[in-house]
């Protein structure tokens, strides 16, 4: 209840010793919301060169910042149209790089592979030349003297293919019987 305020059952202020103290407390002081209403001597809006208590400097500094307003819609369009070239020769000039970057580097796996498999067809010849040699060695050192005729037969045929191989290193199988006959 406003202590001003007088009318019927309502109580008038009487402590005006406590008023004198604290009537300078920015706490107790009265703030117009609305400009002073004069009857007959000035109209209800005044002009703003007035010096009227809604021009103190407290309202036009509030003790809060405001945040920033947002930009809007529009002009975050124009902003976009307006970098948007910018952007784009930067983002192509990016992507060039990283497809010289990604050339280079599979240029560098694909000559690793090739080399790799070098490697492995050397190691793979290495290895069935050893396995031909092995299987060689067997069929120069078997013992046909228990054998049939037939088996006989068939192993010297294959001795004389291997000989033939390592005299003229020819990896076919024997096509001439020059070797075949019983004098050699």
């Amino acid at each position: 209840m406003w202590f001003g305020a007088t009318g019927v059952g309502k109580k008038s202020f009487v402590h005006f010793q406590c008023w004198e103290i604290v009537k300078d407390c920015s706490r107790f002081k009265i703030i117009p919301t609305a400009p002073p209403v004069v009857l007959h001597e000035t109209p209800l809006h005044e002009s703003p060169s007035t010096d009227s208590p809604l021009d103190s400097p407290m309202e036009t500094e509030s003790p809060l910042p405001r945040p920033p307003r947002p930009i809007g819609r529009k002009a975050a369009k124009a902003k976009r149209g307006a970098t948007s070239n910018i952007d784009c020769v930067q983002i192509f000039e990016q992507i060039a790089k990283n497809n010289s970057l990604r050339l280079e580097r599979d240029l560098r796996r694909d000559e690793a592979d090739k080399a790799r498999l070098e490697a492995f067809a050397i190691e793979k010849k290495h290895a069935k030349e050893k396995d031909d040699d092995e299987r060689e060695m067997k069929i120069m050192a078997m013992d046909t003297s228990h054998m049939s005729p037939e088996t006989k037969a068939y192993w010297k045929h294959k001795r004389r293919d291997v000989m033939r191989r390592k005299l003229f290193h020819d990896d076919g199988p024997s096509n001439t019987d020059w070797l075949n006959d019983e004098n050699h």
